[in-house]
Parts: C-alpha cells; sequence; structure tokens
C-alpha cells in the first residue's frame, strides 16, 4: 500500500466557484486541491487529485487506485451518485476503501439526490460541510 490518497471527481466538479455556489460555496476545484495538498502533507500523505465529466474515467480510476495500491479513494461523483450503477460496481469490485463526500447535503435537496448508488458501495459518506467535507474525508482515510 502507498501513502496516496486518490480524490476523484465527477461531472460539473470543474464548474465549482462558479455553480451555484449558493449550493457548493465559492470554493474551486483548484482552492480545494490547494487545501487537501497542505493537510495530506502534515499527514504524510500525497493527493491525486482528478476531475472528469465521464463515467468511465471514474470507473478507470477507480481500478487504478487499486493496481497502484492507494491507501484509499475520496469521490465526489456528483450526479453519477445517483445514476451510475457501473461506479457502483467498480467501488465493490476493489479492495481500496472510497469514502464518499459531498459539498452539499443531499437528503436535503431534491428526492432524486436522496439515492446514492456509491454510498451503498463505500465505506462511508461524508456531506453537507462545503470544501470542509473533503478535509474531513481526508482525515479519515489517512487512518486506514
Amino acid at each position: 500500500m502507498t501513502d496516496t490518497i486518490f480524490v476523484l471527481n465527477g461531472p460539473n466538479l470543474n464548474l465549482l466557484g462558479t455553480r451555484e455556489p449558493e449550493i457548493y460555496g465559492s470554493d474551486t476545484l483548484d482552492d480545494i486541491a490547494g487545501q487537501l495538498e497542505d493537510r495530506a502533507r502534515e499527514l504524510g500523505l500525497e493527493i491525486d487529485m482528478r476531475q472528469s465529466n465521464h463515467e468511465g474515467h471514474l470507473v478507470d480510476w477507480l481500478h487504478e487506485a487499486q493496481a497502484r495500491r492507494a491507501k484509499a479513494v475520496i469521490l465526489n461523483a456528483g450526479a453519477f451518485t445517483h445514476t451510475s450503477i457501473a461506479v457502483h460496481d467498480a467501488i465493490k469490485g476493489i479492495r481500496t476503501p472510497v469514502i464518499e463526500v459531498h459539498l452539499s447535503n443531499p437528503h436535503t435537496r431534491e428526492d432524486f439526490r436522496h439515492v446514492s448508488f456509491v454510498g451503498r458501495a463505500a465505506k462511508g459518506t461524508i456531506a453537507g460541510f462545503g470544501a470542509l467535507s473533503y478535509t474531513l474525508a481526508l482525515e479519515a482515510a489517512a487512518r486506514f
């Protein structure tokens, strides 16, 4: 196992900072990456942060996390959280622990966001704390 944490981000997360800031906050994905890099360094960890709007990339990266013996995966699958059996099956198919993360609390939003295929396969979920959700997930991942 390496001391690398994969941080995988799904569709539209490249728009953070400008997309519905009243829901997702004003931090960009680069801002979050910087915060994670700083905290990871303090914890003696490395971050491999990626974003894609394509479902298959997330599946491939989950497989890669296991192949590279990553310590854990922090996954914000965006809308694929609620739609992707493929991402669910990829999480179930690897031994690397996956922590689901969300900036907002999906349970306080539209009904279709209340079902999480990712959450059904993940080790745990952290949601509703804005950019801090990622840091909290990193703190949890450091303990694996």
